[in-house]
């Protein structure tokens, strides 16, 4: 049986604005197998970097647990999520926004390092910043580059190369490749697999893009509006998906073949709801094919359909 190496139970994420309470995470629950890639996926403004930062704890939940093998951390002091925070880390979106401008590849690769003190003395420093260059096929003479100097793609490398600084066992992506030229995207989302073979990591990989999320994850869980609307692993989502929103989701990937039969295309009317004081029903209610009035009433809950597959809509299996 699979040892969950992150659990998460009922976890909600609001923030306080002028208009009203914006539920950007409402009561979310899944898991993290150790050495697996869970892929979450949804619309922008959906919550899944939110949900990857609390998970972190960049953000402090409003409500619930994050159990890093079986130990909530949103319990813990100071000290001690000082200490885990060596086993978590993130691969920002942006490689250049999250890299600092003014220092070179070599210091911001080993400011984690100094900031955990791990070496003592510069010279094991420089050999690991230089073994983590190598891994992650940063050329050497690129040490006392700046960011600015490099292409998007090397940008990346250094942020991944900082985020494996300290050995950690869960990695968080925020759309790692999004921002990167198709060509490089290949590139990093191959050496991502790479990484997590050779140093049995597992990841949290966010993204809005199926095709991409389809190749680097065994389960992915959807998410509409802050909440998870279906979860199972990749082939039966693409395979049978349950909810309407995934099924509207896959019909919009485009298919670069002539001779395959396309898929007639799913298109969602209306508007997304506001994740400020939102409705008391479906959340996707205004935008289903399928609604009733029992939608608008009931909040549908998440469960399982079939073996593992986890399905939030008051009549899936019946669509």
């Amino acid at each position: 049986m699979a040892e969950k190496l992150i659990e998460v139970k009922n976890l909600k994420k609001y923030f306080n604005t002028n208009k009203g309470l914006l539920h950007a995470i409402d009561d979310v629950n899944f898991y993290i197998n150790k050495g697996e890639t869970l892929g979450l996926v949804g619309e922008s403004g959906c919550g899944k970097s939110t949900t990857g930062r609390v998970l972190l704890r960049l953000l402090e939940a409003t409500e619930g647990e994050v159990l890093f093998e079986g130990k909530d951390i949103n319990k813990l002091s100071k000290k001690e999520m000082r200490e885990m925070r060596k086993q978590m880390q993130i691969v920002f979106q942006d490689p250049y926004a999250s890299l600092n401008p003014r220092m070179t590849v070599s210091e911001i690769i080993a400011e984690p390092l100094i900031v955990n003190k791990v070496h003592s003395s510069k010279g094991e420093m420089n050999n690991k910043v230089a073994e983590l260059m190598e891994i992650v096929g940063l050329a050497p003479r690129l040490a006392y580059a700046y960011p600015h100097e490099l292409d998007g793609g090397r940008r990346q490398r250094i942020g991944i190369a900082r985020a494996l600084a300290l050995n950690p066992k869960f990695i968080v992506q925020d759309e790692p490749v999004s921002a990167l030229d198709v060509s490089i995207q290949a590139q990093i989302l191959n050496l991502m697999a790479d990484l997590q073979e050779k140093f049995d990591l597992t990841y949290l990989f966010i993204s809005h893009d199926l095709s991409v999320v389809k190749h680097v994850s065994d389960r992915i869980a959807v998410m509409y509006l802050g909440k998870i609307v279906e979860l199972t692993d990749y082939k039966t989502i693409f395979n049978n998906p349950l909810h309407p929103y995934t099924q509207a989701l896959l019909s919009a990937i485009p298919i670069p073949s002539i001779d395959v039969e396309k898929k007639d295309r799913i298109i969602l009317e209306g508007d997304v709801p506001s994740p400020i004081n939102p409705p008391k029903g479906c959340r996707f209610y205004g935008r289903c094919r399928h609604r009733q009035d029992i939608c608008k009433q009931e909040a549908p809950e998440l469960k399982e359909m079939g073996k593992e597959h986890f399905v939030a809509c008051h009549f899936a299996g019946e669509l």
